[in-house]
């Protein structure tokens, strides 16, 4: 689809509306919100917690691409360069400001890996959530304001280790 605002669901095919981004945040409260993905980024799992926090339903995730509540802040490089390093069975840590259903945005600090079926085949992958570090949010906000046009799409933060060799001034 070449509409952002439109996400459409592999299993039922329905069409979801994404609301417009609103300038208000809600805090993630704690605890974790997990998800889990196939290889493509649809969604096959979604904890409570993470519907409670984005409001939608298990219906509406699952089968539907993750970038359901992708944020229109956030740069096109944060994910290419989250894909190249997951396509690699590497492991990805990054801040992510996310959007709610209702256009209401919250940030969280993410956590990616693999996942392996019993015959150690890669399926899919898992993410964690939790609480970000409030200064860490400031910077990676001011940072994504900066890179967030197409022509910074390959920006060396964005890849591997780039953001902590940004953090400690040495890119």
């Amino acid at each position: 689809m070449n509409n952002p605002l439109i996400i459409e669901n592999t299993i039922t095919h329905e069409k979801i509306f994404k609301s417009l981004p609103i300038d208000e945040e809600v805090l993630f409260n704690g605890g974790m919100m997990i998800t889990e993905t196939d290889t493509k980024g649809i969604i096959t799992y979604a904890n409570r917690k993470f519907r409670e926090m984005t409001g939608f339903s298990r219906e509406e995730l699952i089968g539907s691409p993750h970038s359901i509540n992708r944020h229109p802040d956030m740069p096109r490089g944060t994910f290419r360069g989250m894909w190249k390093i997951i396509s690699a069975k590497k492991y990805w840590r990054g801040y992510v400001k996310n959007m709610r259903k209702d256009g209401k945005f919250y940030w969280v600090l993410v956590y990616i890996q693999p996942k392996y079926d019993d015959k150690g085949e890669h399926i899919g992958f898992i993410a964690g959530r939790k609480i970000p570090y409030k200064e860490s949010v400031k910077d990676a906000s001011e940072l994504y304001a900066k890179l967030h046009g197409d022509e910074y799409i390959n920006d060396e933060v964005f890849f591997d280790d780039g953001y902590d060799l940004y953090l400690k001034g040495k890119i």
